[in-house]
């Protein structure tokens, strides 16, 4: 089921199962990174995990979903395990998030203005958005 680059931060993490805490703790993690509590509107979300000695997380869902975002007309889709690293107002090295046929690779907030979240793509294009866009599970 997890890939090997999960396997590989496995130890030393802080694991969840079972789809109500681990969107709990998804949420609670984007909310301590200081980023949109909507970032991951994910369902059947089987396994949470976040290696804070590495900052490495893991989300592993039964199915891709694709979710719009409405506010900014934005279709994004989240393969059934996706992987980043994380740090304090910032994801990067993201895998398994595509918006439209370019995959996402960052997602970050400038401390001095926190209402706006920049998205890169693995192209190096990148936009910023309010971060009302990413509230939670609109």
């Amino acid at each position: 089921m997890a890939s090997q680059l999960v396997e590989s931060h496995r130890a030393g993490a802080e694991v969840h199962k079972g789809n109500d805490i681990c969107k709990k703790k998804t949420v609670e993690l984007l909310e301590e990174l200081g980023l949109p509590k909507g970032l991951f509107p994910m369902d059947d979300i089987e396994e949470v995990g976040h290696n804070c000695e590495t900052g490495f997380v893991w989300i592993v869902q039964k199915k891709k979903k694709e979710h719009t975002f409405r506010k900014i007309n934005q279709t994004v889709s989240y393969d059934t395990e996706v992987t980043a690293f994380v740090e304090k107002g910032k994801i990067k090295e993201v895998t398994g998030v595509k918006i439209e046929a370019l995959s996402l690779v960052e997602v970050s907030v400038d401390e001095s203005s926190a209402d706006k979240v920049t998205v890169k793509t693995d192209t190096g294009l990148s936009d910023t958005h309010d971060a009302s866009a990413f509230a939670l599970w609109e």
